[in-house]
């Protein structure tokens, strides 16, 4: 079929052609973006999941609605090597420009308190040549948000983005992804911040999207922060949702998919969004007509894990080093010894015991410590349980095996 009418998109964070298997997240949003205008409470927002399940799209979606309601809204990324102060300071600048508060003195007061922020960031006794330069064309504002205490700063920060968007009758959006890439102290200092904000009653809110221990991260950094969120985990999409992801955009085309070319489908790419993205491409490119038939299916099969292969899984693996890898690989073998056993089974997650992966690798568990710190802060692994370890990207204990094999 003609591959310029191709209409799948296997790219990091692009939205599909069909955003199914969603419409719960997008429907209580748009009931949280009411409430909060009304002045009502509401918690702030952690969507959690492996990767490739769409965390980052359903973000971006999120964020759409928000712009439809005439929000102000601000997006950035969190990374393990980086202050807060900077990314949320340009995503607060961008949120109150959208925002389009009739008073210029009130707007170039919080902006004002937004560059005292960022500028924070700058070591004691920084020359201005050395300060960030945050594109914020106001004066820093002196004796707020300043303090260099990042919660008192947040809190006074968010204090008053908030009771700028209160005085509009809308609100203040602010979506964070990778969130379990913050500092410690920022994400103490964000828990805080919205606890502050839900207390106060401003319109502000939080949607954050991260890797699935993302909880147990917001959990150790504040107790009551189980209450101060609501959590929505996204995971792969039911069969119909998974049809409908590959049928709805054909069906635009004019083209459409036999049954037993959904079945096989379905079953290479287990309802994962982004496999079903790189599969509905490959077999889109490799079929002569339509339907798509799974003698199509099985012709595009070896292209699309080919894509995969280099694109999704192999710039992870790449990341790692040999020792880690070797960590890695185990994990895999482990993972299968349980699956084939008659005596434990294998979790929906994969998890595996860290013990039973020191065993495969004859060693101590405590000497192989650094090794899975390590892949927890690369984020390609994560602990669900206190003693138990899995992948953070789906089949990627197949891609392991199919590699060694």
């Amino acid at each position: 079929m003609d591959p310029i009418r191709n209409p799948y998109a296997p790219g990091a964070g692009q939205r599909p052609p069909e955003l199914a298997g969603r419409d719960e997240q997008l429907d209580a949003f748009e009931v949280v973006l009411e409430r909060v205008r009304r002045g009502r409470p509401e918690r702030s927002i952690v969507l959690t999941g492996l990767r490739g399940v769409g965390k980052t799209v359903l973000l971006n979606a999120l964020r759409s609605a928000a712009v439809r309601a005439k929000w102000g809204t601000g997006k950035l990324e969190a990374r393990p090597d980086q202050s807060l102060r900077r990314p949320l300071s340009s995503a607060l600048h961008q949120a109150v420009r959208e925002l389009g508060h009739p008073s210029d003195s009130e707007v170039q007061h919080v902006l004002g308190v937004i560059k005292a922020f960022a500028q924070r960031d700058a070591p004691a006794g920084a020359k201005l040549r050395e300060k960030w330069n945050s594109g914020i064309d106001a004066p820093a504002a002196s004796g707020r948000a300043d303090s260099g205490d990042i919660e008192i700063d947040l809190v006074e920060l968010l204090t008053d983005v908030g009771g700028l968007a209160s005085d509009t009758g809308r609100g203040i959006a602010v979506f964070i992804d990778e969130m379990q890439d913050l500092m410690p102290d920022d994400v103490s200092a964000l828990c805080a911040a919205c606890h502050e904000i839900s207390q106060s009653g401003l319109p502000v809110i939080v949607v954050g999207a991260g890797l699935p221990h993302l909880p147990a991260v917001l959990s150790a950094s504040k107790s009551y922060s189980e209450r101060l969120f609501r959590y929505s985990r996204i995971d792969r999409l039911p069969r119909a949702a998974a049809d409908a992801a590959l049928v709805v955009p054909a069906e635009e085309e004019g083209a459409a998919y036999s049954a037993d070319a959904l079945d096989a489908m379905y079953a290479a790419t287990g309802g994962y969004p982004y496999f079903i993205q790189a599969y509905g491409k490959a077999a889109w490119d490799r079929a002569p007509q339509s339907p798509v038939t799974v003698d199509d299916v099985r012709v595009a099969a070896p292209e699309a894990e080919a894509e995969l292969a280099v694109g999704f899984f192999g710039s992870r693996f790449e990341r790692a080093t040999p020792g880690e890898r070797e960590y890695l690989r185990a994990m895999a073998d482990v993972a299968v010894a349980i699956a084939e056993s008659e005596d434990e089974e294998l979790d929906d997650i994969e998890s595996v015991p860290t013990s039973d992966v020191a065993a495969k690798l004859g060693r101590k568990p405590q000497s192989l410590s650094p090794a899975r710190d390590a892949l927890l802060k690369k984020g390609l692994i994560y602990s669900g349980e206190r003693g138990r370890i899995a992948f953070t990207v789906p089949h990627f204990g197949r891609y392991l095996r199919e590699q060694t094999a």
